[in-house]
């Protein structure tokens, strides 16, 4: 953790510009998720029939009224890109924490201990990386018609924590053979100990930089469920069923496609940005 809070780590975040690009685009995102129920000028679910949709069934566009316009069915765009962006980024974080709690769980006691249950942990490793992500989708649509956010996230982070588990495993086995882990153990420590004290607060800079990128990856894994048709039920929006929804329309009014594709990309941008900068941070020379 003193590897973040090091002066000169500070300074090096400070001076990317990227990390000021990706800290921006993250807030913003953030803050449109928090108040949304103030931000959003109409109720998300309701439509609007009589006013937001043209003589020829087409969404109208942007007014005073509705400023990004009305989506298929007469919905107020904004306020369902607003409250879209709760829970698209609600599924990331709980998803991402999943993930670093058992990714680091695991890596740990791989890295740590070796031997047989370094062996095993990678096995089941291996065999998770090894499932399809679309595979594993289509069958969750055939058990589950419209399963809840929370198997979303747990599925999400299922597929996902091995990957950070192997790299957590591979830090852990270089500070094992440092002089302080050595020593410690040398002087009769606990495995507990070694693990959370010597261990555990140097990988955390590690875990924050992995994390960070993760939220990334978790967002667009979830827009892609969304418009798969494997997450959150209707009329309740995520950017990824905004898209699904304004397939049929995409040429006709480009913009319900544009919005929220613009809105994953730039969030996804931000942290890929925030994680490449507190990584450049940490570590310079990698």
């Amino acid at each position: 953790m003193a590897a973040l809070l090091d002066p000169r780590a500070i300074a090096r975040f400070r001076r990317n510009r990227g990390a000021r690009i990706g800290l921006i685009l993250v807030v913003l995102a953030v803050a449109a998720a928090l108040f949304a129920p103030l931000l959003a000028p109409h109720d998300p679910n309701l439509p609007f029939k009589g006013r937001t949709l043209t003589m020829q069934g087409v969404p109208i566009g942007p007014t005073w009224e509705f400023p990004l316009g009305a989506d298929v069915v007469g919905r107020c765009e904004l306020s369902r890109l607003l409250y879209g962006a709760r829970v698209s980024l609600t599924v990331a974080f709980a998803a991402t924490a999943l993930i670093v709690l058992v990714g680091t769980f695991i890596g740990l006691l791989a890295g740590y201990f070796g031997g047989w249950a370094d062996t095993v942990l990678m096995r089941l490793v291996d065999a998770l990386l090894s499932f399809p992500f679309l595979l594993v989708v289509m069958t969750l649509n055939k058990i589950i018609d419209r399963p809840d956010l929370w198997v979303i996230f747990v599925v999400l982070a299922a597929l996902a924590w091995p990957s950070m588990a192997r790299q957590i495993r591979g830090k852990t086995l270089q500070l094992k053979e440092l002089d302080y882990v050595l020593a410690a153990r040398a002087l009769g420590a606990s495995h507990f100990r070694v693990i959370t004290r010597h261990l555990l607060p140097n990988v955390i800079p590690l875990v924050i930089v992995i994390a960070t990128s993760q939220v990334a990856g978790m967002i667009v894994a979830e827009s892609s469920l969304s418009y798969l048709g494997v997450g959150v039920v209707p009329p309740a929006a995520s950017w990824g069923s905004m898209l699904q929804q304004s397939e049929s329309l995409t040429r006709a009014v480009p913009r319900l496609t544009l919005v929220p594709g613009l809105a994953i990309l730039l969030t996804v941008v931000g942290f890929n940005l925030l994680g490449e900068a507190l990584r450049d941070a940490v570590d310079p020379r990698g």
